[in-house]
């Protein structure tokens, strides 16, 4: 073999040496890229963090609070002017209506009675005197003995004496009346809330004496806010609480201002309760007006997210999220998962059933992978038995 064939193969040893060692090089390269690119880890949810679109009742409350009040309730006021002899009823006593409950000092009523049916004998006296001098005149007329003149002056004393006793009676019923005023009397059943008067204070005309409330029938008078009073209707149920007591009352709205207050523009509402022993007027209570109940394709409140144009829900599909655009209705408050929370209704967009993400989980991109915890650890139980 030659000398300049030898240093060919001695190239040809060389360059493929190279070759090899060029490509172990690259390969090492290429391991080592690839361990240092992370693999895509999939978000790991809490079973808190999802619900499910679901077909419930969705109700809309309405809160409200006041102090409860009597339907029926009266303030006994003097009539008349007088001294107060007797006042027989207290705080808490129960009354009928036209019971005689107190007695004004009667005693000046008593004379003008008296006086003016004096004064009706006395008007009665002249007129039958002025009628019997008509009659005579006008038969003395007849015979010519008088003139006609004197018959017509016969005539109009009578008709004065008639108007005379007239106005004489008159007064006597007013003094009967003013008699009768002096008596203190229930005007209706119920019990006496206050005695704001004690016997022998004297007392004016419209003096407050005893307010008496029945307690049949109490009312919730609460102020409503202007923007709730629209959906406010006579008819709706309500819930109401009140302290002392363990169980709500059942109630409705009986009625509604058809004026806002002046000042707060706040309309007042006034809700019926069902009758409850033990009830008082004056106490505190809070209320849950149902505006609305209606079946509806509800998601949590939480879950509808309105950082974008149009509203939308982050869904579960396939173990990623996946934005999807709704349509949304009544709101309110519905039952899921077991409790009961804010809720929205879905018209569009969404269909039963579907997995929806709270925003517990914040901002995701779209095509995040997503797994929740209680199907992961359901998936890595089997895992765990088989490597046993």
């Amino acid at each position: 073999m030659s000398h300049r064939t030898r240093l060919w193969i001695v190239a040809l040893a060389l360059l493929l040496a190279a070759t090899l060692l060029l490509a172990r090089t690259l390969a090492a390269r290429r391991g080592d890229a690839a361990a240092a690119t992370p693999v895509a880890q999939a978000i790991e949810l809490a079973s808190g963090d999802v619900a499910r679109a679901q077909r419930t009742e969705l109700t809309r409350l309405l809160a409200v609070s006041g102090g409860l009040k009597a339907v029926h309730s009266a303030v006994v006021k003097a009539k008349v002017g007088a001294e107060v002899q007797t006042l027989a009823v207290r705080e808490g006593d129960r009354v009928q209506a036209g019971q005689l409950i107190g007695q004004l000092d009667a005693t000046e009523f008593r004379w003008r009675l008296r006086q003016a049916e004096d004064q009706a004998a006395a008007a009665q006296a002249q007129l039958d005197i002025a009628q019997r001098t008509l009659e005579n005149n006008r038969a003395l007329v007849a015979q010519g003995f008088i003139s006609r003149n004197a018959l017509d002056t016969a005539a109009s004393t009578a008709a004065g004496a008639a108007a005379s006793l007239q106005a004489a009676r008159a007064a006597a019923e007013l003094a009967r009346k003013s008699l009768r005023d002096s008596e203190i009397r229930a005007p209706i059943a119920g019990l006496v809330s206050q005695r704001l008067v004690q016997p022998g204070e004297r007392v004016a005309i419209d003096t407050r004496l005893v307010e008496i409330v029945d307690l049949s029938r109490i009312e919730l008078e609460a102020a409503v806010a202007p923007q709730d009073v629209l959906a406010l209707r006579v008819g709706q149920v309500a819930q109401v609480r009140i302290d002392g007591l363990t169980e709500p009352v059942a109630a409705r709205v009986a009625r509604i201002n058809p004026a806002a207050q002046t000042g707060t523009r706040s309309v007042m509402a006034y809700l019926e309760l069902a009758p409850v022993p033990g009830l008082r007027q004056g106490l505190f209570a809070r209320a849950s007006v149902e505006l609305l109940r209606q079946p509806a394709l509800v998601v949590p409140a939480s879950a509808l997210r309105t950082d974008q144009a149009r509203p939308y829900v982050l869904a579960l599909e396939g173990g990623q999220a996946v934005p999807r655009p709704v349509s949304t209705g009544a709101r309110g408050e519905a039952l899921i998962a077991g409790q009961r929370e804010s809720a929205v209704e879905i018209t569009a967009g969404l269909p039963e059933g579907a997995t929806v993400l709270r925003a517990t989980v914040g901002a995701l991109r779209a095509g995040t992978r997503l797994v929740v915890a209680s199907a992961a650890a359901a998936s890595a139980a089997p895992a765990s038995a088989a490597a046993r």
